[in-house]
Order: structure tokens, then C-alpha cells, then sequence
């Protein structure tokens, strides 16, 4: 018996770290095709909760309605099939259509049988632990995979992706799963035999009926609460790749801290910290809190993340059954509420919502859940009135902005255009998030001064003003307001590319950097580097790539392989631009080490901001053959005093090797 449940434990931690090791893998696969959009994480997590609820779904009817002799045929076949697709492979086939849709299929057609089978394990193998007689209900196997699960997923950046290029993780995976198929193989066929019990044992004949909603509201909370938290990080405050990473260890860590034996949530004292965590979390979506500081809102918000998954999680704990006939049914509705938060966040709030209103509603469900189940407050009519006066508070201290003229949102963020100022000094700013992508005089004979990060001072300013002037063909991947087409003369094509619609929409309705410019310009939808493969060789003078100012890095477009394309597109030794201003991330070795890799001359131009004229301190690189550079740029260059880092591929690459 022992051996048996060793082989359960086993099976179920090697499930759960396999699950939470393919998720990023495939997630990081999409980015190029996606734009590096904090969307893409959102999309592929409420794809796996979703595949997780199926999986979820499919262990509680094979328990509940399937004879021994069927259940383990239909298991072993699906087993057998899921062997059939290793090795894995990356997520493939087109991008094209909605972004979200698009993320849906790749990663259903790569990955989603083995992930759905994965998913079932650890249900599954408890329901068919606790078929047996004279075994405690193994609770502490739902605890056990959670730990799995978190361990996976900080190993990853930590470990696995500095360690091992993309193709070689799919193939570990791959052993690894077939690994934990054969285990589960080996179950299926030992457990050939059990049979659910009817009839509650006597000691479990008083317990109170299954009420669904009581485990799926939790579940739904904490779900959405912790995907709401990660946007909120990753793009109001300081959008970094791999920050949504914390709240996801917040949420998988209460889990661990509810299932494990007696677990840590006490209702008496949760009374006290549940308010502190509200007003923490209020006061960093407007309500007087320094927004933006980074130092602050990271450990508040994971602080009050805490408080409040633990508490969704500690009153699903105390409500779990306590019949071996429930334990199916209740892990089918946890998964059902993970799975609602998932969509609710990933669908819902981008279509509804022109802003992030998805962590103040979190804040409220979360309200309003405490109130009965913490308070013992039952008047619906107060819990009403109640939950209407919270929702329009936090609704109001998250989107008050003043000086307001357009915005909206979309799979790739929240964009706002914003005035201020008066007179010859009135400016209009496009903002994603709270990050600047561009800002123009309002004054019409100060339009087409170029500011923010592309002034005549800056590294863009002084390569445009170096170039040859004869129609210069020049290639920019980022529109923003489309600032640089200021530098555009009488004979130049300037052609953008932008993977935001909305952004394409902003500039051309808002901005009037395009329509006033000299040169000829169009604007292309779509991926730059896909997009750039599209143009012909040698065609182009210049190519600026514009795309990282927003911190959320497309890796895609600093790899050994993007770099070639580029200079395969470039006619006269044309210099590679790259705008590498960032407050987190250090760019500078990224682009050494791709110079060095290519033969190339490197130039790193800095310039402060001058707040009085509306530029912004930014630092941009310059890439070409060393004897093609503009010998005029040389004297703004900055010494190289960084050593060149890591060479990332379009098969490796790691973000926390150039944190600052």
C-alpha cells in the first residue's frame, strides 16, 4: 500500500511541474507572433485554465459514470494518443484573426491533448486514492501538486530558461511526460477495479449537501484577483515580461497554505487583515498612494494579494467535502471558478472595459464575499448597496484622469491620448498605460518639432540629420504618435510597422505627425519582423526599431536571426537603430554582443530630457559596418563601458541576465 501511494505522490508532483513548465514554454513561443504583449500571458493562462477545467471535468465523469473495464480503456487510449504528439513542438500555424482566438487554437493544437490529460492526474488519481477503504481523504495531494506546480514555475526563469534553449526544453519535457504517462498507465491499470461507493460511510451520513456556488464564487475571486494584480503590475506600474509571475506564486502559494493539514486560515483573524488588504490595494489604484513607484506597489500589492487569495482559498478549504463521493465533484467546481476568473479577465474585461477595471471588481467580489462568509452579514440588501458603493468608488479612483480627449483598450493594453498645458506650450501625449509613446505640440507651427524621446539632441535625432538626404528609404518598426516621420524630407518614404490597431487608429486620427510630414508614409499592421522579411533585399537605407520604450521587450526583435534579416534589408552599410531607453532592463550588452556576433560597429548615444522643451532623457543604439557609421556620431557616443552580454537566438534568450 505504501509503494502505491509513494507511486501516486510521485505521479501527481512530476503532473503538476510538468504543467507549469510547458505553460511558459509555449508562452514565450507566441510572443513573436504577438507583439510581446502582456495579453499573450493573460490568453495562454486562460487557455490552461480552461483546459484545466476539462481535465477537471473528465476526471469527475470517468469516476462517477464509467464501468472499471471503460474507464480504463477510454484512459489508456486517450495515453496511448497523447504519445503520438512527442516530441512536442512549439505552438505553429498562423497568428492571423483575433489575438486571443488565435492563442486559443495554436496552443490547443500543440499541446492540448497532452495538457488536458496532465490536467486530470491529480484529481483523478485522488479520486481513485480515496475509492479506497479505510484511506483519509488525501487533501494533502491537492497540497502537494500546488507545491509542485510553484516550484515549476519559479524554476523556469530561475533555472530551466537560462539553462537549456527552446528546442531542448520541449524534448526534456517531452521525456518527462512520457515519463508520467507510463506512471499513469501503470494507475489506470492498477485501479482497473475500483468502484466509487454509493452510500456514504455513516460517520459522513450528516453532512450538508453540495452547494456548487459556495466553491465556485472562492475559486472565481482568487482567480481573477491574482490575473487582475499581474495587469495591474505589468502595465500600470512597471511593465516587465516576467513580473505577472509573483501573483501567480502569491495564488499557488495560498493553495499550498489552505490544503496542507490543518492550513492557515483563521476567519478571526482574517476579520482584521482583510480591510487592511482593501485599503493597501485601493490606495495604490488612485486613492493617494504614490502609483507608479515601483518599490511601493510590488509589495503592497502582493502583500494584500496574500490577504485576499488566502482567504478565497482558506473558505473553499473549510467547505471542501468530507464524503469520498464529493471530492470529485468539488475539485470540478474549483476548476470551474479558476476557469470563470480566467475568462473573465482574459475576455470579458478587454471587450467591456476601456480600462483595467478588473482589479477594483476583484476588490469588490472579494468584499462581497467576506461579508457573509468572514462577517456573517446575510441582508442582501445591504450587501448590495454595499458592493454598488465600493464598485463606483474604486471605478472612479482607478480611471480619473484629467485632461482626457481619447482612449480605449484592446488585447494589447490600454491606450489614452491625454492635453495639457496652454498656449504655444500645450502638448498632447499618447499614453499605454502610464507609459509615454509620443507627444506633439498642439500649437499648429510647433506640430512638426519632433520631442519625448526622438528630439534633435537625441540619438535618432542626430543619425537622421547624419544621413544622406537624397530620398532616403527608412523602415520603423513602432508608430507610437509616429514622431519620427517629423524627420522625413520632400523624397523620403517612411514606412511604419505597428501591431496595435488602436495605436495605427491613434496617430492617424490624434497625432499630425503623419499627415504633416515631408516625407511619403504608410503605415503597415502587423509584426515588424515578419513584416520586414516581406520587403525586398537591400532596399532600404535605414531601420529603426522603436518597439521597446513600453518595457514589455519583443525579444523576437533583438535575436542573432532578427539582426540578419535586418541587415539583409539594408543597401549601403544602413545602420540598425534601436531605441533602448528602459528603467528596468539594460539593452546595451544585448546589442554589443549581436555587434560583436555580426562584425559590426555598436554606438550608444545618450541625452538628457529637458522637461522646459518636452524632451525626455533616452538612449539609443546604433548598429552598422564601422567604416558606414557617420564619423559625426562618434563624438556623442558613450564610452563602452559595458561588456558585451549575452548573444540571444530566436531558440534562446533571458530577461533577468540584463536586469538593472
Amino acid at each position: 500500500m505504501r509503494v502505491r501511494q509513494l507511486i501516486t505522490a510521485v505521479t501527481i508532483v512530476c503532473s503538476g511541474a510538468l504543467l507549469f513548465l510547458i505553460q511558459p514554454i509555449l508562452a514565450k513561443s507566441l510572443l513573436p507572433r504577438f507583439g510581446g504583449s502582456a495579453g499573450v500571458w493573460v490568453a495562454c493562462m486562460m487557455f490552461f485554465q480552461i483546459v484545466l477545467l476539462l481535465g477537471y471535468g473528465y476526471a469527475y465523469a470517468i469516476t462517477r459514470y464509467a464501468g472499471a473495464t471503460a474507464r480504463t480503456t477510454v484512459h489508456l487510449a486517450l495515453l496511448a494518443a497523447s504519445l503520438l504528439l512527442l516530441p512536442l513542438h512549439a505552438a505553429g500555424g498562423s497568428g492571423a484573426g483575433h489575438p486571443t482566438v488565435a492563442i486559443l487554437l495554436l496552443l490547443g493544437s500543440s499541446a492540448g491533448l497532452p495538457f488536458f490529460l496532465l490536467s486530470s492526474t491529480s484529481p483523478l488519481l485522488q479520486a481513485w486514492s480515496a475509492g479506497r477503504r479505510g484511506t483519509p481523504l488525501p487533501y494533502w495531494l491537492f497540497a502537494l501538486s500546488n507545491a509542485a506546480c510553484l516550484v515549476a514555475l519559479l524554476a523556469y526563469p530561475l533555472a530551466v530558461e537560462p539553462a537549456l534553449a527552446a528546442p531542448t526544453q520541449l524534448r526534456w519535457w517531452s521525456a518527462g511526460y512520457l515519463a508520467v504517462a507510463l506512471l499513469l498507465m501503470l494507475a489506470a491499470v492498477q485501479n482497473r477495479t475500483w468502484v466509487l461507493q454509493e452510500k456514504p460511510d455513516a460517520a459522513d451520513a450528516d453532512e450538508a449537501p453540495a452547494r456548487p456556488l459556495r466553491w465556485i464564487l472562492p475559486a472565481a475571486c482568487a482567480s481573477a484577483l491574482w490575473l487582475a494584480a499581474a495587469n495591474h503590475l505589468s502595465q500600470e506600474v512597471a511593465p516587465i515580461p516576467f513580473l505577472w509571475v509573483l501573483p501567480m506564486t502569491v495564488y499557488l502559494l495560498t493553495f499550498v497554505l489552505c490544503f496542507s493539514g490543518d492550513g492557515w486560515y483563521r476567519p478571526a483573524v482574517f476579520r482584521w487583515l482583510l480591510p487592511a488588504a482593501w485599503i493597501g490595494l485601493g490606495s495604490r489604484l488612485g486613492l493617494g498612494g504614490a502609483a507608479g513607484d515601483l518599490r511601493v506597489d510590488l509589495p503592497v500589492t502582493l502583500a494584500a494579494l496574500f490577504v485576499l487569495c488566502l482567504f478565497c482559498h482558506g473558505e473553499l478549504a473549510r467547505s471542501k467535502p468530507a464524503t469520498r463521493q464529493g471530492l470529485p465533484f468539488f475539485y470540478l467546481m474549483a476548476a470551474a471558478g479558476g476557469a470563470l476568473g480566467g475568462v473573465f479577465v482574459g475576455v470579458v474585461a478587454p471587450t467591456v472595459f476601456s480600462s483595467y477595471l478588473e482589479l477594483p471588481i476583484g476588490i469588490v467580489a472579494s468584499i462581497l464575499l467576506a461579508l457573509p462568509l468572514a462577517y456573517g452579514v446575510t441582508s442582501r440588501g445591504h450587501m448590495i448597496r454595499l458592493g454598488v458603493l465600493s464598485a463606483a468608488a474604486f471605478a472612479a479612483a482607478s480611471s480619473l484622469h484629467t485632461g482626457r480627449v481619447a482612449g480605449g483598450r484592446n488585447f494589447y493594453g490600454v491606450l489614452e491620448v491625454r492635453d495639457r498645458g496652454e498656449g504655444e506650450m500645450a502638448v498632447r501625449t499618447l499614453y499605454n498605460g502610464r507609459t509615454i509613446h509620443g507627444v506633439e505640440y498642439l500649437a499648429p507651427d510647433r506640430r512638426r518639432i519632433p520631442v519625448a524621446y526622438y528630439g534633435p539632441d537625441s540619438g535618432i535625432g542626430r543619425l537622421f540629420g547624419a544621413l544622406p538626404a537624397a530620398e532616403r528609404r527608412v523602415a520603423i518598426v513602432g508608430l507610437g504618435a509616429g514622431s519620427l516621420a517629423a524627420y522625413g524630407r520632400k523624397g523620403d518614404r517612411f514606412r511604419f510597422y505597428e501591431i496595435n490597431p488602436a495605436v495605427v487608429e491613434a496617430a492617424a486620427q490624434q497625432f499630425h505627425y503623419l499627415s504633416d510630414s515631408a516625407a511619403a508614409t504608410d503605415v503597415v499592421t502587423g509584426d515588424g519582423r515578419l513584416r520586414l522579411a516581406e520587403e525586398p533585399p537591400e532596399s532600404l537605407d535605414a531601420i529603426v526599431l522603436d518597439a521597446f520604450s513600453d518595457d514589455a521587450i519583443p525579444v523576437h526583435l533583438l535575436t542573432r536571426e532578427a539582426f540578419q534579416l535586418y541587415f539583409a534589408r539594408l543597401r549601403g552599410g544602413g545602420p540598425v537603430v534601436i531605441h533602448i531607453t528602459n528603467r528596468y532592463l539594460d539593452l546595451a550588452p544585448v546589442i554589443e554582443s549581436l555587434a560583436q556576433a555580426l562584425h559590426k560597429s555598436a554606438l550608444v548615444i545618450h541625452s538628457r530630457g529637458y522637461p522646459e522643451v518636452e524632451t525626455l532623457t533616452a538612449d539609443w543604439a546604433i548598429v552598422g559596418d564601422s567604416g558606414a557609421l557617420p564619423a559625426s556620431l562618434r563624438r556623442y557616443a558613450a564610452p563602452s563601458g559595458s561588456r558585451p552580454g549575452p548573444l540571444w537566438t530566436d531558440e534562446y534568450s533571458n530577461l533577468f541576465q540584463i536586469w538593472r
